[in-house]
């Protein structure tokens, strides 16, 4: 029977799987791009392997702004196709790919000029309102709402009132990144791929014509090597783009400049207003994202040339944050105001010359590239658009031939947990009764798993300790760091802080409070003796350590140098 969880042991078959067949297809890059591209052609009925060498989302698509947009920005410079490519993308993940995970979200674009501004921003998001509908077919979000200055400072009380003469409230969506690559992962398992993080790429294998047959790998936790085969390949590193197809030598492939965005994280009780804020800065946005329990504001972007797989905040991006939000909040915020940061790697297209000062200038369309015969790269986009591209790839994998046999139905296809999800969340009344959750933790559980939720509750049924909030962070349960393990494909204890429970960004300490409990349950899941689980106890606590020390440097070099100080459980 196939699996749709990510398990010890399914990894292991998994691995025998790669070490004997020869695939279709075989991915490497486990983000959204890679997980994209692995459920796209599994569910083609190709038969696709898809490695990792890291956590599952650990780069770029656990460190994003957390949105599903259509680029609003983008309309400036009149790029109608991307905009209306993403916003379609948009309402299809709201509707069918993955309701319970991408969650309509409202902002507020303030306005300083009564007539002119207000006349150019209506019809900017007057075109965005209309191209959203046209792509869907339906309208999937509310259309525009003018207010007052007295009307906007209702929706949101902490703007200073000269900071405004009125606003424009529209509407995106967002997301929880990781979770909706973990998703994309299990769905693609239920389609048959094979699927294994922590899988190292040592070199790339040629055939006696010169084209790519497959690779050379390194399983990490255990240190054995294997041969994976594959009459294609599919290069979805992110910014490891040009490190990947080096290995295939050849003088195809990307260029990416990886540029560096940075958030932080407020307390939601901090800000009483009822909608987002959508901001201008003299380089491109700044976004105030309200989630259940916290407040996400960002971004910044600027050239990152350190090393990739640790990007941290500096002390003088934080201050750059907090300034640009201030700029428009009062009280204003503080660095006391701030429970977590985190910074991610943007792998943005490179032309042959590139200006790294103006790195926002670079295009956000991704592109698809031969990197010898029998291997593709592709590189660019974003979050919202990762399904096209996933498609994309595929598509020029194929050929056109097989590709016309063989088309994409990933348009129509829902995630786990998404078919189902409206009559689950009307059960949310009776199952909160019946398990003593109230009405915020069923929206927080809804939102998690979908019509997913009865499997968590049937943990909770066999065991009703894990039906018992964390400690230190009631507002997940023990079932929800249980899963992460049982089925969501967490390996180690930063696993599950980082992509699943995510206290890493989400908490003060960064979950330094919860370390000990939580390490329990998973050792309890993942079967670790009493010296495994100490170690990796000291592992993360050394990774807050380091951490919390980067974001007092004030350069990117003296940042990464204090995070590379705690040593990566598994090195990658």
């Amino acid at each position: 029977m196939t699996t749709t969880a990510l398990t010890q042991e399914q990894r292991a078959e998994s691995l025998q799987a790669m070490s004997t067949e020869t695939f279709d297809v075989l991915v490497i890059g486990g983000g959204v791009t890679g997980a994209g591209i692995a459920l796209d052609a599994a569910s083609r009925g190709l038969s696709t392997a898809v490695i990792e060498c890291q956590d599952w989302a650990s780069g770029t698509s656990s460190r994003s702004s957390r949105l599903v947009h259509g680029g609003l920005r983008y309309l400036y410079n009149l790029d109608f196709k991307l905009v209306a490519e993403a916003l379609k993308e948009r309402g299809r993940l709201l509707t069918v790919i993955a309701p319970h995970l991408v969650e309509a979200q409202p902002f507020l674009w303030p306005l300083k000029t009564p007539v002119i501004e207000r006349a150019y921003s209506a019809v900017g998001v007057g075109m965005y309102d209309a191209l959203a509908v046209i792509g869907a077919g339906k309208k999937t979000v509310p259309i525009q709402k003018h207010h007052s200055k007295k009307g906007a400072l209702k929706r949101f009380p902490e703007v200073k009132p000269d900071a405004l003469c009125g606003a424009i409230e529209f509407y995106d969506a967002r997301v929880d990144d990781a979770r909706l690559v973990i998703t994309l992962i299990r769905t693609a398992l239920k389609y048959g791929a094979q699927a294994a993080s922590r899988l190292k790429v040592t070199a790339i294998l040629k055939d006696s014509k010169g084209h790519a047959s497959g690779v050379e790998a390194k399983d990490l936790e255990t240190g054995e090597k294997l041969t994976i085969k594959a009459k294609r390949i599919i290069n979805a590193t992110g910014v490891w783009t040009e490190e990947t197809q080096d290995m295939a030598g050849g003088t195809g492939g990307l260029k990416v400049l990886a540029s560096k965005g940075i958030h932080i994280v407020i307390p939601r009780e901090r800000l009483k207003a009822k909608t987002g804020l959508f901001l201008r800065t003299e380089k491109s946005v700044l976004f105030i994202i309200p989630w259940q329990h916290y407040w996400v504001i960002g971004t910044t972007d600027t050239a990152w040339h350190e090393q990739l797989k640790h990007p941290v905040p500096t002390s003088e991006d934080i201050d750059y944050l907090l300034s640009h939000a201030n700029e428009v909040l009062d009280p204003p915020l503080t660095r006391d105001d701030i429970i977590g940061t985190y910074a991610g790697l943007r792998p943005l297209l490179q032309p042959k010359v590139l200006d790294e000062s103006k790195s926002t200038k670079v295009s956000r369309e991704h592109t698809v590239s031969e990197v010898i015969p029998g291997m593709v790269a592709i590189a660019g986009g974003k979050l919202t658009t990762y399904r096209v591209m996933a498609e994309d790839a595929v598509d020029f994998a194929l050929g056109k031939k097989l590709a016309e046999e063989k088309p994409s139905v990933t348009f129509d296809l829902p995630l786990m947990g998404a078919d189902g999800f409206e009559a689950a969340a009307n059960q949310a009344e009776r199952l909160g009764a019946k398990y003593g959750f109230d009405a915020d933790r069923m929206h927080h559980l809804v939102r998690r798993y979908g019509s997913e939720l009865p499997e968590l509750l049937a943990t909770i049924d066999d065991d009703p300790t894990l039906g018992e909030p964390l400690k230190h962070a009631p507002q997940f349960l023990r079932a929800e760091v249980y899963r992460a393990c049982t089925v969501e494909g967490a390996m180690h204890l930063e696993d599950i802080f980082v992509a699943r429970v995510r206290l890493n960004s989400e908490a003060r300490d960064r979950g330094g409070a919860e370390v000990d409990e939580i390490a329990d349950i998973a050792a309890a899941a993942l079967g670790w003796d009493a010296a495994r689980t100490e170690k990796e106890k000291k592992n993360y606590r050394e990774r807050i350590a380091a951490e919390l020390a980067a974001e007092e440097q004030t350069s990117d070099a003296a940042a990464s140098a204090a995070r590379m100080e705690a040593p990566d459980i598994v090195s990658c």
